[in-house]
């Protein structure tokens, strides 16, 4: 089919087909437990690999902001696992935290002071202190205790050693949302392109057998991985290649023999 716009730059990041790929696995068809994932992300750049697919398992982000708030997590060091994951999940002292309240970007900090009061000054000279790894001052955790800013946060904020900036986070997100229009409306030039430009291993001859051949072969790598026997670097690319190769099939293209 002819592509619809004019510039890829017209892509629309608010199709609500392609938003679901990040929720479900309903707009390309395909059952959760025959890919193996609750969420239809495979591929997509930024949220494919398995961490981040558990994450928006976890998470469940609704809003275009809520996977802004899932690529800054994932970009951030000790943000989101010991540390946001666990108030998202009620595992700490200070019950269940909303996934919209925690920390994800390093603008989220200044912007949540600067609304409770802080100073904007303080606010950012705070912000630049926690997004680099050095947590807060004896005098800046004082200074938000008199700003009722919640002990949570004030945790949260000691623990990271590295916040993602908002606007990187952004842009990546609206790289991931119109490169998955391709795998919503015109999958096979998206699987075509991923396997040409991006897969970075390959095994012919089951992707051209099809999708019991590559689900035996995951099978075989993954059981290999459950028993703790020896699994090469190769074989373990060659896993996330065989789950997208499988997600096509399921969805009915091929691979020429």
């Amino acid at each position: 089919d002819e592509f619809p716009f004019s510039d890829a730059r017209k892509i629309p990041v608010d199709d609500k087909k392609v938003f679901s790929l990040f929720g479900s696995t309903e707009a390309i068809n395909v059952k959760p437990e025959d890919i193996d994932s609750d969420v239809a992300s495979y591929a997509v750049p930024e949220f494919g690999t398995t961490f981040v697919r558990q994450m928006l398992i976890d998470t469940r982000p609704t809003t275009f902001a809520g996977l802004v708030k899932i690529s800054g997590l994932s970009h951030g060091t000790d943000v989101w696992l010991g540390n946001a994951k666990e108030l998202v999940n009620g595992t700490t002292d200070y019950g269940t935290i909303g996934f919209d309240k925690i920390i994800g970007c390093r603008d989220d900090i200044m912007i949540y002071l600067i609304d409770k009061g802080v100073a904007a000054s303080l606010a950012f000279k705070i912000m630049e202190s926690v997004r680099k790894g050095k947590g807060l001052s004896i005098d800046q955790e004082e200074l938000l205790l008199q700003h009722q800013i919640p002990s949570w946060f004030i945790e949260s904020c000691k623990k990271i050693k590295y916040l993602f900036p908002k606007a990187h986070a952004t842009a990546y997100v609206i790289m991931a949302l119109r490169i998955s229009w391709f795998k919503v409306h015109r999958p096979i030039y998206y699987y075509a392109a991923y396997f040409s430009k991006r897969a970075k291993e390959f095994d012919a001859e089951a992707f051209a057998m099809g999708k019991n051949a590559i689900r035996n072969r995951i099978i075989e790598i993954e059981s290999k991985i459950q028993k703790h026997e020896d699994v090469s670097n190769k074989e373990i690319d060659l896993l996330d290649e065989l789950k997208i190769a499988l997600e096509m099939t399921l969805r009915g293209y091929t691979f020429k023999q």
